[in-house]
């Protein structure tokens, strides 16, 4: 990428400091945030560059109409947007960034964790209603208890870090990464450890094939108690029939979401929107919208880290 010139499309949210160090380095950047698939093609014909976040699809067809495309920066994780072997086969680079968000990831889902464990969301929505209820939201503490992060990369990481401190037994199970765990931290061959002693489930893995419906019916039914679930990976990878199954039978004791199989509420089929309102019907269920790594600072991180990567290679 040492050729510094050439029309880039900003079709992402990023910070000032990647267009700024674009810009000095020589491209031309075309700001088209709200981008449709429908508008890309056009769009990226002569672009040399594009930086993507989740609203394209750069799939074949977007890649052969831009024919003049040599890389692809995508803000954050998850490359399931990107036909990368397609991409590879037409000499396009294509980088990402989950260094930058896996902190902000790892603070959401443990802010979300501990406002559940401690009924912090549910006693703070009853007071404002002139509720006090003590008993009611004796709530439990994380010291002690076990957790199984499924997928050891830079969030499964960054979330064991912050849970260090709370004097946890950590699980870790990564079926790509297995080599790559601290001696203080389980490293679980399998999951059979997981089924046997979790009591707090959390999903850090990307988006594909092997990871579609991880948790299941069988996943739940091979738990040995009950246990909280955690996903702020992809919606796809817990599937939310078996998930409200899970939350009726008891099996599954809370949930904390930041995702869901279809955002947003807007996009959700019929079927998936009534499951959806049950679940958000629970007091033992806390959701947000997708914003666990879209932090301030990491959109700043990731910006700074994409343009490293581009302007280095």
């Amino acid at each position: 990428m040492r050729n510094h010139s050439g029309k880039v499309l900003i079709a992402a949210p990023v910070h000032q400091v990647l267009i700024d160090g674009f810009t000095n380095a020589g491209y031309e950047c075309v700001m088209m945030e709200n981008i449709t698939q429908a508008i890309a093609p056009q769009m990226m014909h002569d672009c040399i560059g594009v930086i993507t976040s989740t609203r394209l699809q750069l799939n074949k067809e977007l890649l052969d109409a831009a024919s003049q495309l040599r890389w692809i920066g995508r803000m954050g994780s998850g490359m399931e947007v990107i036909d990368t072997a397609y991409a590879a086969e037409k000499g396009i680079a294509c980088f990402s960034s989950p260094e930058g968000n896996s902190n902000a990831v790892a603070e959401h889902a443990l802010g979300m964790l501990l406002s559940l464990m401690k009924r912090i969301s549910r006693s703070n929505e009853e007071v404002k209603q002139g509720i006090w209820n003590r008993e009611e939201n004796r709530g439990y503490e994380l010291e002690g208890k076990t957790i199984g992060i499924i997928g050891f990369g830079n969030t499964g990481r960054a979330f064991a870090k912050k849970l260090q401190g709370f004097d946890m037994r950590i699980l870790a199970y990564d079926k790509y990464n297995s080599g790559n765990i601290p001696p203080h931290i389980v490293n679980c061959k399998d999951l059979a450890p997981v089924y046997e002693q979790a009591d707090i489930i959390s999903f850090h893995v990307p988006m594909q094939k092997d990871t579609e419906n991880y948790l299941d019916d069988i996943f739940i039914t091979n738990m040995s108690k009950g246990f909280v679930l955690i996903n702020t990976s992809r919606g796809i990878v817990a599937n939310s029939k078996a998930l409200w199954k899970g939350l009726q039978s008891g099996k599954i004791t809370g949930v904390c979401l930041d995702v869901w199989e279809q955002e947003p509420i807007g996009k959700m089929d019929k079927e998936s929107l009534e499951i959806f309102k049950q679940i958000i019907s629970l007091p033992q269920a806390i959701i947000t919208p997708h914003i666990a790594g879209y932090s301030h600072e990491a959109l700043y991180k990731m910006s700074e880290i994409i343009l490293y990567k581009i302007l280095n290679a």
